[in-house]
């Protein structure tokens, strides 16, 4: 709009879509993971999103392939890479430990089961509802900062910050939270209150209504 439009920045807002606190929030793993025929034994590492090169499922495949064994990865979506995902799951002889849920009505349980979420997009993204829902189900989350992802992950603060299409940084900063359960409770309670204070459906609504009253001229 700035750019190509030549609005001013001024007169420019931008609010991003809130989700439900109420609904997306810590739940039992062991009982997740059970209703879904998850593994008790693994550290699951998921991500939910459309089956998209530029979601960078193939990243975080190539990243999990250079993990331990007892590292499990959750995939929930479906889309057009969904083929050649799973063949590069093949070629890494991963089949075992990774996935594939497919489509899912209600990722609430599929959130609830993981111990770490990861979003490595590298193009294509505004504030990923998938990465806001993860962070208020108390998820600690590896993401990189492609289109607006800055503006719920900073680096060790509310996540780790990885650089788009770097397998071998994701790898690590995966490793990282693996091995250091403090950190991992450190950056998933401050994503949870920064989500819960900026990205609620309330917070959107007060901004919302906040900007139409600006522009009607009304107050109160």
């Amino acid at each position: 709009m700035i750019e190509r439009n030549h609005f001013a920045a001024e007169r420019i807002d931008s609010v991003p879509t809130g989700s439900d606190a109420s609904a997306f929030k810590p739940g039992d793993p062991a009982i997740a993971r059970a209703a879904l025929k998850l593994p008790r034994d693994k550290t699951l590492v998921g991500i939910v999103a459309t089956l998209r090169s530029w979601k960078g499922h193939r990243y975080l495949i190539e990243a999990a392939a250079q993990l331990p064994e007892s590292i499990g990865l959750v995939i929930v979506g479906d889309g057009p890479q969904r083929e050649a995902l799973e063949a590069l799951v093949d070629k890494h002889s991963m089949r075992a430990r990774v996935r594939f849920a497919g489509d899912q009505r209600d990722v609430v349980p599929w959130l609830q089961a993981l111990d770490i979420f990861a979003l490595p997009s590298y193009a294509n993204e505004g504030v990923p509802q998938a990465l806001v829902q993860a962070m208020l189900v108390g998820l600690p989350c590896v993401t990189t900062n492609a289109g607006s992802i800055a503006e719920l992950a900073t680096h060790e603060s509310t996540a780790l910050v990885v650089p788009p299409q770097d397998a071998n940084a994701l790898r690590d900063s995966l490793l990282r939270l693996i091995k250091d359960p403090f950190l991992r409770k450190t950056l998933a309670d401050a994503a949870r209150r920064h989500c819960s204070q900026h990205l609620s459906y309330e917070t959107m609504l007060d901004r919302m209504e906040a900007i139409y009253r600006q522009v009607s001229g009304k107050r109160g």
